[in-house]
């Protein structure tokens, strides 16, 4: 486990190497740029992949037309939660962890990361970050981003349930953030999260509540103006609106949404917590 855990962060310390040296490369956001380097603390070079295929410019003036797929836009979405959340959650995981001797059970524990983890998604990396695509006004983003955060929450927290409750009852010791064990255990952990996340924000996405990754890259020729006012079009994106999140009564253009799919989706949400909760505790 040692090697293994040694060689997982060696391979991520280069992939963030990477990402921070590419940075021109990629002209999305300093948000999505920040969401990316933490995912990818976490996900080692699984996060350097999602980077090169999702976000990092192939050919110049070509950005707006690489990231214009769902499952790109979907990506994005997930990523930017999942940095978020993360951060909430194994900031609880190790303030838990070196207060050990003042044991907790693990379902008191499970909640505060959850709690924890929410909060921070909601109230920082969704509503502060992303309160100018509502006019600036941080009360308003918090209105309008709790519903979209908190089913793609449920997603992240289902995934690193999975993991995390089987390994810590096999090894206690990763319990406790003194061990590099830990740390390679939330890694997976997230990994598995945003897999799990990946399939509510794509239908978020697909279903316009919830917006994916946005370019910052200038229109350099008129032919490719026309490319990307097409696929701004398709997708419901405003060349002048940055970032990733919509309301859940209409998108971001004002579009109505379906009361219906978020029924769905929330219904989605709800049960995929509540399967990972009862396969490691019935």
């Amino acid at each position: 486990m040692g090697d293994a855990v040694l060689l997982w962060w060696i391979l991520s310390l280069l992939s963030v190497l990477f990402i921070i040296l590419d940075w021109s490369h990629a002209p999305i956001d300093t948000t999505m740029h920040m969401a990316f380097l933490l995912v990818t603390i976490f996900m080692g070079p699984l996060g350097l992949i999602l980077y090169i295929l999702t976000v990092r410019e192939p050919l110049p003036g070509t950005h707006r037309q690489y990231i214009a797929p769902l499952w790109k836009q979907a990506v994005g979405s997930t990523l930017h939660c999942v940095a978020g959340d993360s951060v909430g959650i194994i900031g609880a995981a190790v303030i838990i962890g070196l207060l050990h001797p003042v044991h907790i059970s693990m379902i008191l524990n499970l909640l505060i990361e959850y709690i924890a983890g929410f909060l921070v998604g909601w109230l920082i990396f969704q509503s502060l970050f992303m309160k100018d695509m509502v006019g600036g006004s941080y009360l308003m983003a918090l209105r309008k981003m709790f519903l979209a955060e908190w089913l793609s929450m449920n997603g992240v927290m289902a995934g690193m349930i999975a993991v995390m409750v089987p390994w810590i009852r096999l090894h206690p010791a990763a319990s406790s953030p003194h061990h590099g064990e830990f740390w390679f255990m939330m890694s997976l952990a997230l990994i598995a999260g945003a897999i799990l996340a990946y399939p509510l924000n794509w239908w978020m996405v697909a279903a316009h509540l919830k917006h994916g990754l946005m370019s910052t890259a200038h229109k350099t020729t008129s032919q490719q103006g026309h490319v990307n006012d097409h696929l701004e079009q398709h997708h419901h994106l405003e060349p002048g609106h940055d970032h990733h999140e919509a309301p859940m009564s209409t998108d971001m253009n004002g579009h109505r949404t379906q009361p219906k799919k978020i029924w769905y989706i929330t219904m989605w949400s709800l049960g995929i917590l509540a399967t990972s909760l009862g396969a490691v505790f019935l």
